[in-house]
């Protein structure tokens, strides 16, 4: 007698199941019972799944059975390890598989991915072919409290969790901005800049600002005159950088400070995130007020203008004004010039100069000196000039 087909429920049904398709196994294709002995084999399938899971090997016995199939010793480990006592570490459980670890026993020694990689929720391991992780300055991005939140030990074996860890905060490979992993996208950029460096600060930039929450949606056609002057005019305060990343969260603008990596020669950065978020990054690499409110300015203007969803500038500004500079640039620096300074500015025309001058302007429009000095210094191109008003080391504690 035919059992009827239906869906395997308990221990019982699946006992049945198995009975009628011992019946059908061999039935004829295109015939009745062959499709009952198809439509069997899924729900049995389905159920042993779920009831009767395979486990997978542990890491760790999957080497040392892997070293024993192929006749190796401990020693052979060595090349794909990192050293004899890595090996006795990994081997005894002291010391846990590292990601590099995990690439060169897959590819050399065949041993499965998905089982070194067990309870690891990183399991494409070909997602970054063509990176090479040993390239990125993990111990500088550390210091600068890149891998909060991750284990950290052993760092020197970790490059590419490390750099996993900021691409999961971020939402994913596919969340980076186009061509961060292979050109950039401004020409202000120093000739000796280290590729990996420049990620490595681009990647710590998003991280931070993907941990921001309650962010106002941003309008760009927001971003006039009363904007501009609420955001420089902040600048007269103690405190005004501190404040200003406040004032641009509120406009849907996030403002996130990184330090500064060997090999990048950055000053900023303006992002788009690709839904559509605006993030700038600084570096303070030059602890200067002036130097601070005109690359802010520089980068929102990159954001108003040249910046679209799922694309970025970085900029180098000792190269203001170079041969290389490009119109994008030059439009960005008139955009700062003018929010910072009035068109009828000419201080910076003028033979002389004095420093109560600078003060008694800064005073009737209510901006920071440094703002004024800044200007004359760059116009005159002598930084001599008012050295004590350019605000040295009063920016970068504010976001310590």
């Amino acid at each position: 007698m035919k059992v009827r087909i239906k869906p395997i429920r308990s221990e019982q049904d699946y006992v049945s199941a198995r009975e009628y398709l011992n019946t059908v196994i061999d039935a004829e294709e295109g015939s009745s019972e062959a499709d009952e002995r198809d439509v069997l084999t899924v729900l049995i399938e389905k159920y042993e799944e779920e009831h009767y899971p395979i486990d997978i090997p542990d890491p760790i016995n999957a080497i040392r059975f892997r070293i024993d199939q192929l006749g190796l010793a401990q020693k052979d480990l060595v090349p794909y390890i990192g050293s004899r006592s890595k090996v006795s570490e990994v081997l005894s459980g002291r010391r846990e598989l590292t990601l590099k670890m995990i690439r060169a026993l897959n590819r050399h020694l065949g041993i499965p991915a998905e089982v070194l990689l067990r309870e690891k929720p990183l399991s494409r391991l070909d997602e970054f072919r063509g990176i090479d992780f040993e390239k990125f300055p993990i111990a500088e991005m550390n210091k600068n409290g890149a891998f909060q939140g991750l284990d950290t030990n052993n760092l020197k074996d970790k490059a590419e969790e490390c750099i996993r860890f900021l691409l999961n905060k971020i939402g994913g490979l596919d969340a980076v901005p186009e061509g961060l992993f292979r050109a950039t996208a401004s020409a202000r950029l120093n000739a000796k800049i280290d590729p990996y460096a420049l990620q490595g600060w681009s990647l710590h930039v998003l991280a931070k600002a993907s941990e921001e929450k309650n962010v106002r949606p941003f309008v760009k056609e927001n971003v006039g005159r009363p904007f501009l002057r609420g955001l420089v005019g902040l600048s007269v305060l103690n405190d005004g950088p501190r404040l200003s990343k406040e004032f641009l969260k509120k406009h849907g603008v996030l403002l996130e400070v990184v330090p500064h990596l060997k090999n990048t020669y950055l000053d900023g950065a303006a992002f788009i995130t690709k839904a559509g978020q605006p993030i700038i990054g600084l570096t303070i690499r030059y602890d200067r007020m002036d130097n601070f409110w005109f690359t802010l300015l520089h980068e929102i203007g990159h954001i108003v203008r040249h910046v679209d969803a799922g694309s970025f500038i970085v900029d180098d500004m000792s190269l203001r004004g170079s041969k290389s500079d490009n119109d994008v640039e030059r439009e960005a620096d008139k955009f700062a010039e003018d929010a910072l300074l009035s068109p009828s500015f000419v201080l910076d025309q003028e033979d002389f100069v004095t420093k109560q001058g600078v003060l008694d302007y800064a005073s009737a429009n209510s901006l920071h000196p440094a703002i004024v000095a800044g200007r004359i210094q760059y116009t005159k191109n002598n930084y001599r000039l008012f050295p004590n008003l350019v605000g040295r080391g009063e920016v970068r504690r504010q976001f310590e």
